[in-house]
């Protein structure tokens, strides 16, 4: 039996799945649809979104510029934890789920909706994201997933259904691939992506050129960071929104930060994507080198063991489960060293830390030099191996008796 709703937040970018969701949620439902759009850097054009909302049906459109705040407060975190999802995602995709979702509540409980939806299908990660921070912000709203009800089986559908309810959509044929951009990344899967063997298309990409292609010419580049969060470029201090678009389109330029990954869905199938994800790709090479000058060794690998799970949580969705507030606190606490400027080469998709500089350095040449020096003796050494070895020793002898 369908739960009787009165106003519905959708999330909606006027692509052909939303623009069917918008008259099909009004139809199944026979409630009032508030329509919600997020600029997270997704480059695509507003203009003329609210009138197309409102010719399908919808009461009101927002639009929420959530750029600086999506970089600030889930993309830096980021960064700052050196998170990589098995072992090469960065995690664009992941990171902008929330912020998305959180301001859909906030929508939701400005307007007074008893409901909100999305246009994450049934099989992928996004629909648990979603939900999972709508939940967690509100705990007794109601969620609809048309992709999950509906009875549209693919694309060539839901272009059947607007046109047979004259809603206004561009689309007339199966798209390629699936992408998903924001001001961190773009993503692709779908397509002949599908097949693990294929390479990826050249002409897909949209923020790199290809390392064959790339500028002949090395190029450095010094971030600055301020308790590991970049704060400037060659100097200059710039807005988050500012770094992260520059260092895009300078790894851009130079191929940095394409990567081709099997992954394992949090839903538990594996899916083939392609990413695109040039600013951070420098961030995390500066970040890192920036660390290793900074950070005593225990608390560099404490904060390792949480780069995983931070990762994951992410990944999986849970940015507000309380496990995630309580890493993203205590890695917080990790990087109150971690200032100072990192210089890094772009070369046809390299990132080469070619030096690192910091007022917090625990390096001290006094005692790195294989010169003479008269603050370190070396025979103290011996007694420190012996203590070390003697488990070792003991295990040994006990082998030849």
């Amino acid at each position: 039996m369908t739960d009787k709703i009165k106003k519905v937040v959708l999330a909606y970018s006027g692509g052909l799945d939303t623009s069917v969701m918008l008259h099909w949620l009004r139809a199944k439902y026979g409630c009032e649809v508030v329509c919600y759009c997020a600029d997270v850097g997704q480059g695509e054009e507003l203009a003329g979104l609210e009138e197309k909302a409102l010719k399908s049906g919808a009461s009101k459109l927002y639009v929420e510029d959530l750029r600086e705040e999506f970089v600030e407060e889930y993309v830096w975190p980021a960064v700052k934890a050196n998170a990589l999802y098995e072992g090469v995602y960065l995690l664009g995709t992941s990171l902008a789920r929330p912020v998305i979702a959180k301001r859909q509540i906030e929508i939701a409980r400005r307007e007074g909706a008893d409901a909100v939806a999305h246009g994450a299908t049934g099989k992928g990660n996004d629909q648990v994201r979603f939900e999972l921070t709508y939940y967690a912000l509100e705990p007794d709203i109601k969620v609809v997933a048309p992709w999950r009800e509906w009875e549209f089986k693919g694309r060539s559908d839901l272009i059947a259904y607007a046109k047979e309810h004259d809603i206004p959509v561009t689309a007339t044929a199966e798209k390629p691939y699936s992408t998903d951009r924001n001001l961190m990344h773009v993503s692709y899967e779908g397509g002949i992506l599908e097949d693990p063997w294929a390479e990826p298309p050249a002409d897909i990409f949209q923020l790199t050129a290809s390392p064959e292609s790339a500028k002949a010419e090395a190029q450095y580049v010094v971030v600055g960071f301020e308790k590991g969060v970049p704060v400037s470029i060659d100097g200059e201090r710039l807005g988050a929104v500012e770094i992260l678009s520059t260092l895009n389109r300078l790894g851009g330029e130079h191929g940095v930060g394409r990567v081709d990954l099997v992954e394992n869905r949090f839903v538990g199938m594996k899916s083939r994507g392609v990413y695109e994800t040039p600013g951070v790709t420098i961030l995390q090479a500066a970040h890192r080198a920036l660390e290793s000058l900074t950070l005593d060794r225990e608390v560099l690998r404490m904060r390792d063991a949480l780069s995983l799970k931070f990762a994951e949580s992410a990944y999986y969705g849970f940015w507000f489960a309380p496990e995630s507030e309580l890493m993203r606190a205590t890695i917080d606490a990790t990087q109150e060293r971690v200032g100072g400027e990192v210089k890094v080469k772009l070369y046809r998709g390299n990132v080469i830390v070619a030096g690192r500089r910091s007022p917090n350095s625990l390096y001290q040449e006094k005692l790195a030099t294989f010169e003479a020096d008269t603050v370190y003796n070396q025979r103290d050494a011996e007694g420190f191996i012996k203590l070390n070895a003697l488990r070792l020793r003991t295990l040994a002898k006990t082998n030849l008796d």
